[in-house]
């Protein structure tokens, strides 16, 4: 499986995850959302960029419960809430918002 973007491949894993993750750009983004079927609003792109920089700080993409937990603690219970990252991502958080946000599988995860 791959994705286009900025007239590039990007190559991913059976399960639609970027084998590189230095090849992730928002367009890149925006591909796997839409195979995805997430419309991404500007909530989606703060778990997104969220991700991101945990990922760029700890080296490791969340499981869920590690998830609400930083992000209640960065932007507020509300958002931390499973209900709520659910409803942005209803395949399940940490493995669909990981892929948008093109980290590897989180840890954890089946």
């Amino acid at each position: 499986m791959a994705y286009q973007a900025n007239g590039k491949t990007v190559e991913t894993d059976e399960e639609g995850y970027l084998v590189n993750i230095n090849e992730w750009s928002e367009e890149v983004a925006g591909e796997i959302a839409k195979a995805e079927q997430i419309a991404m609003s500007p909530e989606h792109w703060e778990v997104v960029n969220f991700l991101r920089e945990y990922y760029s700080e700890y080296q490791i993409a969340p499981a869920i419960r590690v998830l609400t937990k930083a992000i209640s603690k960065k932007l507020g219970a509300e958002k931390g809430s499973n209900k709520y990252l659910y409803e942005l991502f209803p395949y399940g958080p940490a493995k669909q918002a990981c892929k948008i946000a093109g980290l590897p599988k989180p840890t954890g995860c089946v």
